[in-house]
């Protein structure tokens, strides 16, 4: 069944039922939901108003003045605008039968030079019952397709997607995610923010749906900040220098945070960061959570993501298992400087190369994709057999020694200080020590970690202790 037939189904199915009647208001790509529901037929019963408010003083005349028209400020403007005008002009008529809505989106589509992001904010605020207090879907979508009129199509089959979950599948909110991309594909359409609140979605967290979005493809990469919310990934790194840390954090551990404030005292000090806001980040990659396996522990999941939330990190999930496919993630985010903070460990996993084998280029082009934006890996010291190991007194085989040598003159490599009494912690053996009555593993780990793992038993902790 080819994208059309299937979406004029589920517009079609919409239209044929008498529960919900409102608004579809778009600004940006032409009115390409709406014509869906127009071309199934059936749509008095569904539509009472479209509207495309495209000229800036009329936009602000409707919704408000905005610094940005492409924003989920001037979404939620407009989603809370529409919603209110359907109750106030037609619940005393309809509203003891009738489930209102509002759908907008706000998009800037392929200009006729070209060379534009083209990215939109999209939502659909709607009550699931007559009467019922309101809830919410917001998306933050790229368009990928290289044409601004294949662009519009996709926009439009995403928004028919959109209202279609909302309204039958908002019990099942990861069916809803999954749903998001029926009959496109993901080298059309990238879905990097999905926020669901409102009554409907109380008991859904927003940081699920986030990773939901990289297992199914949907993005390669999701972001929430330390108060849990969901953050749109390129608002967020938008000019700003950043630092970002990848780990298990199961659990974060002390070595982790003076990884982080060793490598920022430096990566302050670089010329190319003054002025600049430094965002500091913590990644957890798809590989990292699957642990080996296909399936991800939500509990194991979401207790990393509150132990960093705790530290105060914002969290990064990506599905970029090679280090110079995140640093091109960032890259195209930010003019800023960006650093990558890594133990001694996976520098030397770095000069591995068979783990460079799927690069035509092997090694040499994955050192030139990771470095090319004058990228900078911050390394801290690792204890091997007694010994500290630094950057400058790391082995790598004697055929590579040329390039390390050639990178660490440079300056891509930048070494830390360190602490040598956290040289010995691990991850792992912290793990191990928490569901024992050995409580030494306290100690390892910051104060607010800990205290977050007795007081929730996170990792098989006996809270009863």
């Amino acid at each position: 069944m080819d994208a059309g037939v299937d979406t004029l189904q589920k517009a079609l199915q919409v239209n044929l039922d008498p529960r919900w009647y409102g608004t579809i208001a778009e600004i940006g790509a032409g009115q390409e939901v709406a014509r869906w529901f127009f071309r199934a037929g059936g749509a008095a019963g569904t539509v009472a108003k479209t509207m495309s408010a495209y000229d800036m003083s009329v936009s602000d005349a409707v919704y408000g003045k905005s610094d940005r028209y492409v924003s989920k400020g001037r979404l939620q403007a407009m989603l809370d605008h529409e919603f209110q005008l359907n109750v106030d002009r037609l619940a005393d008529q309809r509203g003891d039968d009738t489930s209102f809505f509002a759908f907008a989106d706000t998009v800037v589509a392929r200009s006729y030079r070209g060379g534009n992001e083209c990215h939109g904010w999209m939502g659909v605020k709607f009550q699931s019952h007559p009467r019922d207090e309101p809830s919410q879907v917001v998306l933050h979508v790229r368009m990928l397709d290289d044409e601004a009129a294949l662009q519009q199509e996709a926009l439009g089959v995403v928004g028919v997607n959109l209202l279609h979950a909302a309204f039958f599948q908002h019990h099942q909110p990861e069916t809803l995610v999954e749903s998001l991309l029926d009959r496109l594909t993901t080298g059309r359409i990238e879905v990097d923010l999905i926020e669901l609140s409102g009554i409907e979605f109380r008991a859904v967290d927003n940081r699920v749906m986030a990773l939901k979005l990289v297992q199914l493809g949907l993005s390669g990469a999701a972001m929430f900040g330390p108060d849990r919310h969901v953050l749109q990934p390129s608002e967020v790194l938008r000019k700003k220098a950043i630092l970002v840390e990848r780990g298990s954090f199961r659990p974060p551990t002390v070595v982790n945070i003076a990884m982080l404030e060793a490598a920022r005292a430096r990566f302050e000090a670089d010329p190319a960061v003054a002025g600049r806001e430094i965002l500091l980040l913590g990644e957890l990659t798809m590989a990292n959570l699957r642990a080996g396996g296909d399936v991800v522990d939500r509990r194991d999941f979401l207790a990393r993501a509150d132990l960093l939330a705790a530290c105060g990190l914002t969290v990064l999930i990506s599905d970029y298992v090679a280090y110079h496919r995140l640093a091109a993630y960032l890259a195209w985010r930010t003019d800023g400087r960006i650093g990558m903070v890594m133990g001694v460990p996976s520098l030397i996993d770095l000069f591995d190369e068979e783990s460079h084998a799927a690069l035509p280029g092997g090694i040499l082009e994955s050192f030139g994709r990771l470095l090319k934006n004058d990228l900078r890996l911050y390394v801290y010291p690792m204890l091997q057999e007694g010994r500290v190991v630094t950057v400058d007194t790391v082995e790598v085989a004697p055929q590579l020694r040329p390039l390390f040598d050639y990178l660490n003159q440079r300056g891509s490599f930048v070494g830390l200080d360190h602490e040598p009494d956290h040289l010995p912690i691990l991850s792992r053996d912290v793990l191990r020590r928490i569901p024992t009555e050995d409580t030494s593993w306290e100690a390892m780990v910051p104060t607010e970690v800990a205290a977050l793992i007795k007081k929730r038993g996170f990792f098989g902790h006996d809270r009863s202790r």
